[in-house]
């Protein structure tokens, strides 16, 4: 008798713990989002359940708040935060914060830029042997300098191309005094002593290392901030195509550039943009930050798509959609086109991170003249409903149909532009 009545037990309980999960109000709980962020002036709304209240508690009319019998929606009137609370039966069961932002617009690019970065210092790229009297040596080696370490002064001055090497070098190989270097490893900063060896077969005094001081390629803008004139392109960092890592800028400079022909893409082979320009020549913005997003500075010229220089708001990252998209970028020319896209999957990050999107190429003239996604095609802005979602990053290699891109507002952050900055209502 006693096991009849455990057992009856157990059935009611597991009918109750089931029918409380298929609840309604009980997944509202779980699925309705801690926090709801919207700009001013874009609506936001909650469907309606029996047996849920939905009270917003503000001050000074953050939002705008319109009850109907089937939706509870609320508009973001200005920057400031206010609470809603959901109640089942008279009960609290949760609190939900509602952030209002600034809203953002931003001018959306498509152009091909040149880019000339600046080291901060000289990198070394390689180390080669000198013929000295007795053997082959390598002084840098010796040293423990190694390949990707900066060089930032010597002798205690600092030091900007290879040009002020040159004769340091000399100097130390007439004096016999080993050169002092400080250099820059990662994050470290370390000392060393280098003494030049002179090549029997060139005659001249020799460290046996490969430097340089500068790098240049091509990209694409993503966008402009009409107020500030901040800009962001290109949606990931640039690294030294020989120690493949990350090129700390001293400065910068991007300028225009033309496409002149096109590598179309394969599986297992990456497509590429073939551009010229003039480093020296119609320099139209700054570089001062190679990050994991792009590069960022300053426009000091006028520097129109071609297609509108109107000023688009931005998407977060939760609020892109899988479905059509567009992106603008260049295939030929000077010329910005807009093509069609797919975005086919969004993680909805709430902290910096790279590859927060995959976009597939649906268009089929870009599909015909690229293969799809290709190398100076990065920074690319993608635009969904009228909003600038992000930028192309990577293309897939086995798939040049598709590739990455990176949401909007981690590009903006690095570029100074602060999207969820708050002023808290009085």
């Amino acid at each position: 008798m006693a096991e009849q009545i455990r057992k009856l037990i157990g059935v009611i309980l597991l009918v109750a713990l089931t029918t409380f999960i298929f609840y309604k109000p009980f997944q509202l709980f779980f699925t309705m989002p801690s926090t709801i962020t919207v700009f001013e002036g874009e609506d936001y709304h909650v469907e309606k359940l029996a047996n849920v209240n939905y009270s917003v508690n503000q001050s000074d009319d953050v939002v705008q708040v319109e009850n109907t019998e089937a939706i509870v929606a609320f508009s973001g009137v200005r920057s400031g935060q206010a609470e809603m609370t959901l109640e089942v039966s008279g009960i609290p069961m949760k609190k939900v914060n509602i952030d209002v932002l600034n809203e953002i617009k931003v001018v959306p690019g498509g152009q091909s830029i040149g880019i000339k970065l600046n080291t901060l210092g000289v990198l070394v790229v390689g180390h080669h042997l000198v013929q000295a009297k007795s053997a082959q040596v390598s002084p840098g080696e010796k040293a423990d300098i190694q390949v990707g370490d900066i060089i930032t002064s010597i002798n205690d001055q600092k030091v900007t191309n290879m040009k002020d090497i040159s004769q340091y070098i000399d100097e130390a190989g007439e004096t016999g005094k080993p050169l002092q270097l400080s250099i820059r490893r990662g994050e470290e900063e370390l000392e060393r002593e280098l003494e030049p060896v002179f090549d029997e077969n060139e005659q001249m005094y020799k460290v046996g290392m490969y430097i340089r001081d500068s790098a240049a390629g091509i990209g694409t803008m993503t966008f402009i901030d009409p107020k500030s004139q901040k800009y962001g392109a290109l949606g990931h960092i640039i690294s030294d195509m020989d120690t493949k890592k990350p090129i700390v800028v001293d400065d910068g400079q991007i300028v225009q550039s033309t496409v002149t022909s096109i590598e179309k893409g394969k599986n297992g082979n990456p497509g590429e943009k073939l551009a010229r320009f003039d480093p020296s020549e119609n320099i139209i913005g700054s570089i001062h930050t190679n990050s994991p997003f792009g590069i960022f500075g300053k426009m000091n010229a006028t520097f129109s798509n071609g297609i509108s220089n109107e000023a688009l708001p931005i998407t977060l990252p939760h609020e892109v959609k899988k479905g059509p998209a567009k992106i603008l970028t260049v295939v030929e020319g000077n010329q910005v086109e807009e093509f069609d896209v797919e975005i086919v999957s969004s993680i909805e990050q709430t902290s910096p991170a790279t590859k927060g999107l995959v976009v597939k190429i649906t268009d089929e003239k870009l599909l015909a003249k690229t293969g799809g996604i290709v190398q100076g095609m990065s920074g690319s802005p993608i635009i969904q409903d009228g909003k600038l979602v992000g930028a192309v990053t990577h293309v897939f290699v086995n798939d040049p149909t598709q590739g990455y891109g990176i949401h909007i507002e981690w590009m903006l952050k690095d570029a100074g532009i602060h999207v969820r900055e708050i002023s808290q209502a009085s």
